[in-house]
C-alpha cells in the first residue's frame, strides 16, 4: 500500500510534465476538485448512512458568495473565507432541518432545500443575475504564484485534494469517525450507550459542508463563472453517482467515481453523442456485478483471484452415505 501511494503521488506531481496538452491538464483539475466534492458527500452517504440529494446547494453557495463579494471589490482572501463561513452556516441549516428524519425522509428534505436554493439562484436576478450567471475576472495568486495557467491551477487543486484526503483519513480513523459509523449501523444501540446521535451527525454535516464549499470555490475559479445550472439536481445526482459507483465508506471510491464521471462528460462525449447512455450502462454494470462499488468489488475480485492462484480449485470430496438401518419388522 505504501508503494502504491508513493507511485500515485509521483504520477500526480509530475502529471503536467508527461501530459503536454493543457486541455487534459484541465480535465485532471476537474477530477481533483470533483473528487473533493465526492469525498465531502461520502462523509454523509458512506460513513453516516445519510443519502443527500441537495449537496449541490452547498457546492454552489460557496461559489456564489465568493463571486458576489469579488464583484463588489473585495479581495480573494476575504471573499473565500466569507464563502466558506456562509457555506458552513448553510450546512448547519441543512442539518437542523433534515436530521429530523432518516432514509427517504432525509433524502427528500435535502432535495427540497437544494431546489429552494436553485429557485433563489434562478429567480433572484437582481442579486444572482439569473440564468446569465456571474463572471469572475481573475484567479487568486497565493504567495505571488500565478494560477492563470493550466499547470498552476492544477497544482492548487492537487494541494487542496491532498489536504482533503488526509483530513478524511484522520477523521475516519478517529473516535469521531468510529462513532459516526456506529450511528450508521446501530443508531438505537449508540443512543443506549449514551452517544448523542443527532450531534454526531450534525458535526458530520458541517465537515461535509466545509469541503463541499472548498470544492465549490475551486469550481468557481476553474470556470471563472457560476450560474444556476450548478445548483441543479443533476449536480447533486452526479456527485451521488460518483460516491456510489466508486464505493461508499472508502477513501478511494469517490475519487475513482469522480474520475469516471468527469472523463465521460469531457472526453468520451467528444466521440460518443449519447455518452449519458454509456455512463448509465457502466453504472448498471457496477451495481449488478459489484454492488458495493468499483473499488471494494475490485479488491474482492483480486483477493479471490490470488486465493485461486495459490490454492487452486478445491477438489470435490466424496460424500459417504450410511446404509439404511435395520428395522424390527423387516430385519437387516
Amino acid at each position: 500500500r505504501a508503494a502504491a501511494i508513493a507511485v500515485a503521488l509521483l504520477l500526480l506531481l509530475t502529471l503536467p510534465v508527461w501530459i503536454v496538452n493543457a486541455y487534459y491538464v484541465n480535465i485532471a483539475s476537474q477530477i481533483l476538485f470533483f473528487a473533493v466534492f465526492a469525498l465531502a458527500l461520502n462523509v454523509l452517504v458512506g460513513y453516516g448512512g445519510l443519502t443527500s440529494l441537495g449537496h449541490a446547494g452547498l457546492f454552489a453557495m460557496a461559489g456564489y458568495t465568493a463571486a458576489l463579494l469579488l464583484g463588489r471589490g473585495h479581495g480573494h482572501l476575504v471573499a473565500d473565507l466569507a464563502a466558506l463561513a456562509v457555506t458552513v452556516l448553510t450546512a448547519a441549516i441543512y442539518a437542523v432541518l433534515s436530521l429530523r428524519a432518516t432514509g427517504i425522509g432525509f433524502l427528500m428534505i435535502t432535495l427540497a432545500i437544494g431546489q429552494i436554493l436553485w429557485g433563489i439562484a434562478y429567480r433572484w436576478a437582481s442579486l444572482t443575475n439569473g440564468d446569465n450567471g456571474i463572471n469572475v475576472a481573475t484567479r487568486p495568486a497565493p504567495f505571488g504564484l500565478s494560477l492563470s495557467g493550466a499547470d498552476g491551477f492544477y497544482y492548487l487543486c492537487l494541494a487542496v485534494f491532498l489536504a482533503c484526503v488526509v483530513t478524511m483519513a484522520v477523521v475516519v480513523r478517529s473516535p469521531f469517525g468510529a462513532s459516526l459509523r456506529g450511528t450508521r449501523d446501530q443508531e438505537r444501540r449508540m443512543s443506549a450507550l449514551g452517544y448523542n446521535v443527532w450531534l454526531i451527525r450534525f458535526f458530520a454535516f458541517l465537515l461535509s459542508g466545509f469541503w463541499s464549499g472548498v470544492a465549490g470555490l475551486l469550481f468557481l475559479y476553474y470556470n471563472q463563472f457560476i450560474s444556476p445550472q450548478v445548483v441543479a439536481l443533476t449536480t447533486s445526482a452526479e456527485a451521488l453517482l460518483m460516491v456510489i459507483a466508486g464505493g461508499t465508506a472508502t477513501l478511494l471510491g469517490p475519487i475513482v467515481g469522480a474520475a469516471i464521471v468527469v472523463i465521460m462528460k469531457n472526453v468520451v462525449s467528444a466521440y460518443i453523442v449519447r455518452w449519458n447512455m454509456v455512463l448509465g450502462i457502466i453504472f448498471i454494470l457496477i451495481i449488478s456485478f459489484m454492488p458495493d462499488g468499483l473499488v471494494p468489488g475490485t479488491a474482492r475480485f483480486w483477493a479471490w483471484a490470488r486465493h485461486r492462484l495459490r490454492h487452486g480449485k478445491p477438489k470435490p470430496q466424496a460424500v459417504e452415505t450410511a446404509a439404511p438401518a435395520a428395522t424390527k419388522e423387516g430385519g437387516a
